[in-house]
This record gives structure tokens, sequence and C-alpha cells, in this order.
């Protein structure tokens, strides 16, 4: 490992690339040790999906993507362009071998696995987050608001209990909840066709998330850090020092280079040899204006692919997956037929004046980011693919990545998040 703590006569130089909210953690936790870092982002801070996600800590959030309820579900959902989870024909060859593996990674075996890694993660970066926003000034952007699961079908509900169960099982708690009444208790204003529900408390929400990266970045640029905007195209790196070559031909030399860049990430790794199967999540929603709705919490409709939001600025309606790459335009009738679904659910919804919005998710088959060293140089460490859960977990793998690179000790066993496990 790159051991950092020798060097007597200066601080070491990181560079981070990336400036949404992995990033922008990341260097903050790496400055904390004593490090000049410098942020690198093509275009600014939290100018992709950390400007407009759902803004959940969702540390309940612990089964992956690709699941044996998922395989069933998604031939039904694919073919509906404007379904829960969508691949435009064109695209489908080109991510073939990335749907294969997301098939292999839905076995149980690798289910229950993955679950232990979520959890672990969840359980880290919930342990980390407190302090993180205390040390960063951004406590007061907190919500604890809880999020509510809510099912239709009684059937779909009973599908989901062995997923809680494996979850309980790590520690996850939350509440079922059984027949309209019980979940108004919850939630006033539902449409009394939601049957079923699991409640959990474990779940905090924060004001905004592009305030709450913006937020970090000035504190991270109080405390001496710097945020340079330019495009890289390649990694190199050499027993010394690790560099970053931008388009214009100009390269950036450091003792470390961090790759936090989110969709773009694999990018960069193939630059290094390293061929990590990252696709994007192209992700929808319209946020209404404040007073659309009286929101007490989170609402997860699962058995439709999205999600109502309280913000500080407004109603939030958003998700559905949309397997379709950087390139392809947005096709925002998937956000309209998100918002007409959420006024059917929420009669009271005003549905007037929102902004849509389409952003990308760095999403890798198993639904497990990658955390740790390139494969090629232990000067080169990788923090990107964490999906839906970038905020969530962006605490944990800050800490995560100043371990790798000071050489310390894990906090968590890394095995399940390194680079080569494709």
């Amino acid at each position: 490992m790159t051991q950092f703590s020798g060097i007597t006569d200066q601080q070491p130089e990181i560079l981070v690339i990336g400036a949404g909210i992995i990033g922008i953690s990341a260097a903050i936790e790496l400055q904390a040790r004593g490090a000049r870092v410098t942020v690198v982002d093509r275009t600014a801070v939290a100018a992709e999906a950390s400007r407009g996600n759902a803004g959940a800590f969702a540390f309940s959030d612990a089964t992956p993507l690709a699941s044996p309820g998922i395989m069933r579900k998604a031939p039904k959902w694919m073919l509906d362009p404007l379904g829960p989870l969508s691949i435009p024909l064109p695209y489908l060859p080109r991510i073939a071998p990335w749907l294969y593996r997301f098939w292999r990674a839905s076995s149980p075996d690798r289910v229950q696995a993955g679950i232990a890694a979520l959890v672990a993660l969840m359980h880290l970066s919930k342990e980390r987050l407190f302090p993180f926003m205390e040390r960063s000034g951004t406590h007061d952007l907190l919500r604890h608001h809880g999020n509510l699961q809510l099912f239709e079908s009684r059937k779909k509900f009973d599908e989901t209990l062995p997923s809680w169960q494996a979850r309980a099982d790590h520690g996850v708690k939350f509440t079922h909840l059984y027949g309209p009444e019980e979940i108004a208790g919850h939630q006033p204003g539902l449409d009394p066709r939601f049957i079923a529900a699991t409640y959990t408390a474990d779940w905090y929400g924060i004001a905004d998330p592009r305030e709450y990266t913006e937020a970090l970045a000035r504190y991270f640029e109080s405390c001496g850090g710097v945020i340079r905007i330019a495009e890289g195209r390649a990694l190199e790196a050499d027993a010394t020092s690790a560099s970053l070559v931008l388009t214009d031909g100009t390269k950036l030399t450091a003792d470390h280079i961090v790759v936090a860049a989110g969709a773009w990430s694999h990018q960069l790794s193939r630059t290094m040899g390293d061929h990590i199967p990252l696709e994007t999540e192209r992700g929808y929603n319209t946020t209404l204006p404040v007073g659309a709705f009286d929101l007490k919490r989170q609402l997860s409709f699962e058995e439709h692919g999205f999600v109502v939001t309280p913000l500080a600025s407004g109603i939030r309606v958003g998700g559905s997956v949309e397997l379709g790459g950087l390139k392809a335009p947005p096709n925002f009738r998937r956000a309209d037929v998100l918002l007409a679904k959420a006024k059917a659910f929420l009669p009271d919804l005003k549905t007037e004046g929102g902004t849509q919005w389409m952003g990308f998710r760095p999403s890798l088959p198993d639904s497990l980011p990658v955390i740790g060293h390139s494969a090629r140089s232990d000067r080169v460490t990788y923090a990107f693919g964490h999906g839906h859960l970038g905020l969530t977990q962006s605490a944990g793998t800050a800490a995560l990545v100043a371990e790798v690179v000071f050489g310390g000790k894990s906090s968590i066993d890394m095995t399940p998040y390194r680079s080569n496990r494709f």
C-alpha cells in the first residue's frame, strides 16, 4: 500500500477526480489526514447525480438490485418503454455483457453475500455521517423523516418479506403495517388502494442534495482545498506518483489519485487497464414547488419503481431505471408517467409548476461500489459505482478511501468492493 506517513518535509498531494458527493466527501477525509487535495471535475460541483437525487440516506436499503424478484419482473418491465426498468432496443447489444453479470449476481448465494456487504457499508456510513456533518458544519441540513414502502398487492408485499428478514439478521430495524388506516397513521392523504407497507424509521433525508454537496465543497475550500474545472482523459502511474492527463494535453501529477467520477469513472479506469463493468442507470424526476403536498416522509412505491421525497426545495417525484448509456437524449415522458402515478396515489398532490431532471447513476451488476486500489497500481484508488446509494454511502466510502490511500487498517472487510472482482 502507498504509505504517506513517512513524509515529513511536505504534505502528500492527492488528486480527487469528481466533485460529486463521493468525491467531495473523500477529499474532506483525505484533507483531514494532512493531505493537500485538489478536486478536478469536468463541469462543476454537484453537476450530475449529486444534484438531483432523491436526497435520502437510505441506511436500511440493503438489497441488491440484482435479485430473484427483479429477475422475475424484469422481462415484463422491459417490454414497457415507460416502465420501472427499461432498455432502449438499440442499446441492448451493447449492454448484454452487463446484463449477463447482473443475472449471475441474482443467484441466492450472491444476493445474501451482497446484502452482508451492503449492510456493512451502510452501518459504517451511518456511524461516520453524524460526526462528518458536525465537523463540516452541515448537520442542520439533516432530516429524520423515515421511509414508507407501499404496496397495493398483498402478494407483492409478501414477496419482500424474505429480504426484510435477511436485513433483520444484520440488525436492520423496520415495522410492517397492514391496512389503509394503519398506513394513514404514518402518512395521511394516500389513496386507500395501499393495503400493506413497511416503515423504516432509520431513514434520514437531506434538505437538498445539491445544497449539501455545495456546502461540503465550500467547507473543503475553506480548509485549503482546491477545486479545478478540467476534463481528464487518461490515467498514468509509476512507483512514485500518478498522473491525470487532461483533454488539452496538460498532465497533473500527484502522490495519489482517487477516481470518483461517477458514471464516467470507467472511462478513466480503462486507461489504467482496469475494465470495470460500470453501466448508467438514467433516473428521472420532477421537483414540485414547496406546498405541493403535506408530505411527512419519503414514500417508496415499490411496485412502480419510484419515490416521493420531501425536500427544502419542494416535493421530488422520481425514480425508475433506464439502462441507456451516457449519450442518448433524455426521454422526459418517463418523468411525466411518474408524476401522473404520484397524482393518482396522492389525490391532493398539486402537480403544476414542476422542474424536470434526468441524471446518470453509476451502477455495477452486483449493486456494490468499487472501493480500493486499481489492480494495476496502488497509486490509484477507485471509489465509484454506488448506483442509487451514493449519498447514503458517502461518509462511509470517504472513510474507507482515506484508509486505503494512507494504508491504515480498514474499518470493514474490503474484499466485496475490490476492483478486480469481475
